[in-house]
């Protein structure tokens, strides 16, 4: 079984079958993947799915589909040096729910990823300087 972090994006594709990744989404799930996501990520995409989806979304991740990572405050300072880190403003800004998931991924040692953040998460690396495989 595959390991991946899954990220709002594909949370919200996954969900919304209007989405243009929904399909694509869609198709991988069934191959056998372990799923791993933090809450910012959850709550992210429970914020733009329609109140329907969202049963749904919850439900799943209630069932189990998807582990949920927990962290507590002792890890914000890392997860907020991440963030200072991918932070070039006024181009680029790494969001909370994106620094949980490279924080996760560093502790994990998880480097697939299914994101529709290609261009942030194609920059971000783990800790010890490795890349993200993109799903």
């Amino acid at each position: 079984m595959n390991a991946a972090l899954i990220d709002a994006g594909p949370l919200i594709a996954l969900f919304d079958p209007t989405s243009v990744a929904h399909r694509h989404y869609a198709q991988l799930l069934p191959q056998g993947w372990m799923l791993t996501t933090t809450w910012p990520c959850v709550v992210e995409a429970s914020h733009f799915l329609k109140p329907a989806a969202n049963q749904r979304l919850l439900s799943w991740v209630a069932a189990g589909a998807v582990a949920v990572f927990p962290f507590d405050v002792s890890q914000l300072p890392d997860i907020a040096d991440l963030m200072a880190r991918y932070t070039e403003w006024p181009r680029t800004e790494m969001d909370f729910a994106d620094a949980t998931l490279v924080w996760l991924a560093s502790e994990a040692g998880v480097t697939q990823v299914m994101t529709m953040d290609v261009r942030d998460f194609s920059r971000y690396r783990l800790a010890d300087g490795r890349a993200f495989e993109i799903l």
